[in-house]
């Protein structure tokens, strides 16, 4: 697991901008190319899925949205009863939304997405 981990975070390294924007057809959202490399990967389309939606409700609230998956510490999850949370802010570390999930199969212990103009994208590709 740390191998895939440690693959999945050199391999996001590499993209700076996107050449390419994929749609998701019944959300019109679109997503980068480093997101398209982290689902197939990481198994994970239900993540820019999730993203999309709740970050599409915020959208009049603010026209830029940081996205941060984290994964939470054991004691916070036994306090809790979420393994992760993924928490949307407009940028300037004023909370919007935050969405507990009970079980996560994601490699990663935490992510950073933006989402501006209808569009999900890793920082790098900002």
């Amino acid at each position: 697991m740390k191998a895939q981990v440690n693959e999945i975070k050199e391999g996001l390294q590499h993209f700076q901008g996107t050449e390419m924007f994929y749609q998701i057809p019944l959300l019109k959202t679109r997503f980068t190319d480093g997101l398209k490399y982290l689902a197939n990967v990481a198994d994970c389309f239900w993540l820019i899925t999730d993203t999309s939606v709740i970050a599409k409700s915020l959208m009049n609230r603010s026209e830029f949205i940081t996205i941060d998956f984290k994964r939470l510490p054991e004691e916070k999850q036994d306090y809790s009863g979420y393994e992760a949370e993924i928490i949307y802010s407009d940028g300037n570390d004023n909370v919007l939304e935050k969405q507990g999930y009970k079980a996560t199969d994601f490699p990663l212990d935490e992510l950073r997405l933006f989402f501006v103009n209808d569009t999900l994208m890793l920082p790098s590709e900002y």
